[in-house]
């Protein structure tokens, strides 16, 4: 699905990029027919789209992250948020040991609650680590889409996630999600997971998944990061 970089130390010796992208991903359930690493494949779709417009450092993306909401589903693989704190706190340091100070994480997964505790940390002298997309972002590109739901009832492996892998990697997604509504309300997702709220494992609604919308969703994301970039290149 070409999401890792095969660019070398030339070419980004050459680009001189002030800023670089690490998506963030997870690999979890996502119902019968998204797979486990959609979230992995959403992170690395924005970072290449994003790359593909601004001077930026892509770096291959995080694979496994915090996905215990998901435990119990076979295949779901979970770090702890403490690791995730310390990969991402190296890989930052690591680049500003090269000359790239500016790093922001494009994030797929919403269970990686921690990623804001270290961007906030890095930048208390100034900003040093930005998340993006954050949930102004996330609205913005539903709106812009024409997508009917909205986060908290679309939460996960619903209109928002089809719609994209339909647009850009239609060959990952398998028969199903055009029967696989399901919504709840989640008072306790916290401490019950999502088992408590769904069987299987759907809080959304997949069945309003478009290629068209997924393109919409995409080429506003694009254009939003710019108000992150210009934070960062300052």
């Amino acid at each position: 699905m070409d999401l890792i970089t095969t660019a070398t130390s030339r070419d980004e010796s050459d680009r001189d990029a002030p800023v670089a992208l690490l998506p963030v991903g997870s690999f979890e359930q996502h119902g019968d027919y998204l797979p486990l690493a959609t979230d992995t494949i959403v992170a690395g779709l924005i970072g290449r789209e994003v790359a593909r417009r601004y001077s930026v450092l892509l770096l291959p993306p995080i694979t496994i992250s915090c996905s215990h909401e998901h435990a119990g589903w076979r295949g779901t693989v979970s770090i702890s948020a403490r690791t995730l704190h310390q990969v991402v706190t190296d890989i930052a340091d690591s680049l500003a040991a090269s000359g790239v100070e500016r790093l922001v994480i494009i994030s797929g997964h919403g269970g990686n609650y921690v990623l804001s505790n270290v961007a906030q940390e890095a930048s208390v002298s100034g900003p040093r680590v930005a998340v993006f997309p954050q949930g102004q972002e996330w609205h913005q590109a539903r709106q812009d889409a024409g997508m009917e739901t909205d986060g908290h009832e679309d939460m996960h492996a619903g209109e928002l996630e089809t719609s994209l892998l339909l647009a850009y990697c239609p060959e990952v997604v398998r028969p199903g999600n055009e029967s696989a509504d399901w919504t709840s309300e989640r008072p306790h997702l916290l401490t019950l997971g999502m088992a408590a709220y769904t069987k299987s494992g759907v809080v959304g609604r997949p069945s309003l998944g478009t290629a068209e919308k997924g393109v919409r969703a995409m080429t506003s994301l694009v254009r939003t990061f710019a108000s992150t970039y210009s934070l960062m290149t300052e």
